[in-house]
Parts: structure tokens; C-alpha cells; sequence
């Protein structure tokens, strides 16, 4: 499998040389297609300033970021919006969903933008929300569904431009434990059957345990790494709960 992508000795610096804050030091790594990875730690560990320079929202001070064999350090202006809309897709935590467009509508907004025909929108929607066990609520506008329909909505317009990577940031944490579990199990079916390529922030072990590796970051740096290999996903939990006792984290942090 060809890596999908390659993070290359990133640094990220805030502030100025009198009071000045690495966020990330010195940091590498590579997503192979078709992999769900998690990234986890703990507050303040350099987890979302991570996930920020990949999804291009802020820019690393030092290193590269190589999204299926593009540098995306060197994308300024239009070819960096045009970059993030066409190549990356995004599930958030708040859902950031339109709230005068109905579900349908939510979903298909990417493509339109992208000025796809109308045809193929109505046939790659009515095909993803299928999936996704969406098709029902369809016609419905954000206020009429559950949170967690609302985020498998969110999932279905994050894979509907069929992006290179999908960024998920703590996605699972404005849902309730039943919310949360389908659309983990949602997550589950872009990856092994849609081999949508995924990186999700979390603090959640439970959420974690439904990746297949998981990149552990302290102080901003890689601090650990566990693969699932052949256990299943309690042992897989089990071994993120050491990890995270290892790693000191809160109670809050480890439950």
C-alpha cells in the first residue's frame, strides 16, 4: 500500500523568541492508504495543533506535510483552498452542519461546488447515505434528527468527494455512548469498505479502539505507538488504557 501520508520532521512554534511555545517537536510519521489511525493525548500534547497543520488550517514552522505525494507546505491561496476542498474531508465534533439545507442537501454541497451534474450528485448521495443507513432521513433538516444522524451526515459529506484523507476531530464528543458506538461503527464501514483513509483525534480510549493504530503524543512529540494487528478491539482497549496510565493522563482522560 502507498503511504497516503507522510508527515517529515514538522515543528510548530507559537509566540515570539522572549516567550516562545513548541507545539510540536520534531514529529514524523506515515498513514498508508486504507489505514484508520487515532492520535491521542492529552490536553495541551500537541494532538489538535497536529491535526490543524494536516488539514491546513495552520502551517508548520519547519518539516513537510506530503498528502498523496503533494506537498501541501508549499500550497498558498487558491491552490491550497482548492487542495483542501477536493482532497480532504472533514467530521467535526460540532458537525457543522447547514441548518436551512436538509440532509440531502448537506451532503451533496461539496459536489455542487465542484459543479458535478446533477445525476451523478443524486446517484453518489442516494449511494453514500445507503451506506450510511441515512436514505430516511434524507428530506429532514438538522434540528429534525438525533446527533448522531447528524454526524453520520457529516460522515456522508466527508467521503462524498472521495478525499485522499478523511480528518476526524474528536468526533464522537457532543454524542451519548449509543450515538457514539454507531457512528464509530460507521467509521468502521468507510474504512474496510469504502477504504476511505482516516486520522482521528481523540481522548476517548473507547473511540480509539476502533482504530486499527494509534499514535500516542506527549509534549509534542510521539511518545508511543500500538497497532491492533490480530486483537480484538477489547484487548486493543485494554492496551490504550496502559498506554494512557503510562502516560499520566487524568481519569477523565482514560475512561
Amino acid at each position: 500500500m502507498k503511504n497516503i501520508l507522510e508527515i517529515q520532521n514538522i515543528e510548530k512554534y507559537y509566540g515570539n523568541k522572549s516567550n516562545l511555545t513548541k507545539a510540536i517537536d520534531n514529529i514524523s510519521f506515515n498513514i498508508k492508504q486504507g489505514e484508520f489511525v487515532g492520535i491521542m493525548g492529552a490536553s495541551g500534547s500537541g494532538k489538535t495543533t497536529l491535526l490543524n497543520c494536516i488539514s491546513t488550517i495552520d502551517r508548520v514552522s519547519a518539516g513537510r506535510i506530503i498528502i498523496d505525494g503533494k506537498d501541501i507546505t508549499k500550497l498558498k491561496g487558491n491552490q491550497l483552498n482548492k487542495f483542501r476542498r477536493e482532497e480532504l474531508g472533514f467530521i467535526f465534533q460540532d458537525f457543522n452542519l447547514l441548518d436551512t439545507l436538509t440532509a440531502y442537501e448537506n451532503i451533496a454541497i461539496a459536489l455542487t461546488i465542484q459543479k458535478v451534474n446533477h445525476k451523478e450528485i443524486d446517484k453518489r448521495v442516494k449511494d453514500i447515505a445507503e451506506k450510511l443507513e441515512i436514505t430516511d432521513i434524507l428530506n429532514k433538516y438538522p434540528y429534525q434528527i438525533s446527533g448522531g444522524q447528524k454526524q453520520r451526515v457529516a460522515s456522508c459529506r466527508a467521503i462524498i468527494t472521495n478525499p485522499k484523507l478523511v480528518l476526524a476531530d474528536e468526533p464522537t464528543g457532543a454524542l451519548d455512548s449509543k450515538s457514539a458506538r454507531q457512528l464509530l461503527e460507521t467509521f468502521e464501514t468507510l474504512n474496510s469498505s469504502l477504504n476511505a483513509t482516516i486520522l482521528m483525534v481523540t481522548h476517548d480510549s473507547f473511540s480509539a479502539s476502533y482504530a486499527n493504530r494509534i499514535l500516542f503524543i506527549k509534549d509534542g512529540r510521539i511518545f508511543n505507538e500500538l497497532i491492533k494487528g490480530e486483537d480484538t478491539r477489547k484487548q486493543f482497549f485494554e492496551k490504550i488504557i496502559e498506554v494512557q496510565t503510562l502516560l499520566g493522563g487524568e481519569l477523565g482522560d482514560v475512561i
